[in-house]
């Protein structure tokens, strides 16, 4: 015996799906730079120094003399030489006059005035100590300094940006289906 039936297929609906990832590529340039620096502006001045070396004293000393120098000096030791054989001669005046006291002023003033006195022993510098005059006034020196900031020009760039987007591609790739069959529905009977 054959039964009915109803035979049922189907196929589901397929998507097809593509996708592109998209791209991006940032590239970021230098920035310009330009740095420049000035010389310093530097000026020195001096005053020089001055020395001063007076020796007059030291050729004196030498007996080494300008000539009115020396007269001056002649001059002077004559005049005390006058003053002190004027003064020998008061006193041993004076002694003379004075006979009757206790003494022999005959015989001391002959001893006295045939003798020259004892010579001193020493040493004596020649020239002497200090007799070089030196005065020294060291030099000054200013030193002037300008100093210039540096020059800097900086000129960023902007990033350069390349972007793709990404795709997506929706496509069915089949379709829904449903297919109905019947079998033996019908008889050819007849009754």
């Amino acid at each position: 015996m054959q039964l009915p039936q109803i035979r049922m297929q189907s196929q589901m609906a397929h998507i097809n799906i593509q996708q592109t990832s998209g791209k991006q590529r940032i590239r970021q340039p230098e920035a310009s730079l330009s740095i420049q620096q000035p010389k310093a502006e530097m000026t020195i001045s001096t005053t020089p120094s001055k020395l001063d070396i007076n020796q007059t004293q030291a050729w004196e000393d030498m007996n080494i003399m300008h000539i009115s120098k020396r007269i001056e000096k002649f001059a002077n030791e004559g005049i005390q030489a006058a003053n002190e054989g004027t003064a020998r001669r008061v006193r041993q005046g004076d002694a003379l006059m004075r006979i009757e006291n206790k003494g022999n002023p005959i015989v001391g003033q002959a001893i006295q005035n045939a003798f020259d006195g004892m010579k001193k022993i020493g040493i004596k510098f020649i020239p002497s100590m200090s007799a070089v005059k030196i005065n020294y006034q060291p030099a000054e020196v200013n030193i002037n300094v300008n100093i210039n900031k540096p020059i800097i020009k900086a000129e960023p760039h902007k990033p350069q940006i390349q972007f793709i987007p990404g795709s997506v591609d929706v496509s069915m790739q089949n379709y829904q289906s449903l297919e109905i069959d019947f079998v033996n529905l019908f008889s050819n009977k007849k009754v």
